[in-house]
């Protein structure tokens, strides 16, 4: 596949892979590279930073939203080709490893093979590398709290919930929020358009999942760059609340009390 690289904001590229985004951010020839898509994607990754003057060599860094393979796809070969610093949360870097695997078991995702556009995801997810195992040797944590010194100066916050240490990344400067899976606009499961979690199924913990919306609303932004959908123009609040309010209207079709 070819690279859908879009600048969305000065500086800022929006890239949409197989089905997972990434985004690059420049300075000069320098790039910070966040989230890889799938394992699949790797060619559609290098072509996106050519398209945009640069080169796997000019990545500064790599940083991960959370470590799952359609996320984390390319990040191990570029630390091991080009010596590309991998970057996490603390508490993601374990799962970097593969220590550990917060992610949807099998046999649940069969149990939702019935439900629109599971089977085309499951297939796409296996071509694609989503069940390989993708260690990265050495991730490491953030060096410091707040800003970082790379390109774009992304500032993380920690966005528990669809694992441990899933964190997004704001651009204060330019009201730019990088969401990951913690806050999307869409899936190919999902019938929703929109700002919105995605199906239950994907978290680890459902209620953190939710709570951390709560992080959401206090960012100031109004461009939201998901892991999986389009780019979503307008406040980054809003967006937040919309996808609580449907998070809350699921659960009560379950019989359950709304997620707070």
């Amino acid at each position: 596949m070819s690279a859908d690289v879009r600048q969305v904001a000065d500086g800022t590229y929006l890239v949409h892979g197989s089905n997972t985004n990434w985004v690059i951010l420049t300075d000069g020839d320098a790039v910070t590279l966040i989230d890889t898509g799938y394992p699949g994607d790797r060619q559609a990754v290098l072509d996106s930073l050519a398209s945009v003057g640069s080169s796997p060599e000019a990545v500064a860094a790599v940083l991960i939203t959370h470590a799952h393979n359609d996320h984390l796809g390319s990040a191990e070969y570029l630390r091991s080709t080009y010596g590309t610093p991998v970057l996490l949360h603390e508490a993601e870097v374990p799962h970097a490893r593969r220590d550990f695997l917060q992610q949807v078991p099998i046999p649940t995702v069969l149990r939702n093979a019935w439900r629109p556009g599971v089977l085309p995801w499951i297939a796409h997810a296996a071509r694609s590398g989503g069940t390989a195992h993708l260690p990265v040797a050495e991730p490491r944590p953030f060096p410091a709290v707040g800003a970082l010194d790379l390109p774009g100066r992304p500032v993380p916050v920690h966005t528990p919930g669809h694992t441990d240490g899933h964190c997004a990344y704001h651009l204060p400067e330019t009201g730019v929020v990088i969401s990951g899976d913690a806050l999307v606009t869409g899936h190919p499961i999902s019938r929703t358009e929109g700002p919105q979690l995605l199906p239950d199924m994907f978290h680890h913990e459902r209620a953190r999942t939710v709570a951390s919306l709560d992080v959401f609303e206090e960012l100031d932004g109004d461009l939201l760059l998901p892991g999986h959908g389009p780019a979503h123009r307008g406040s980054v609040a809003r967006a937040a609340r919309r996808a609580r309010e449907l998070a809350e209207a699921a659960g009560r079709a379950r019989g359950s009390a709304p997620l707070r």
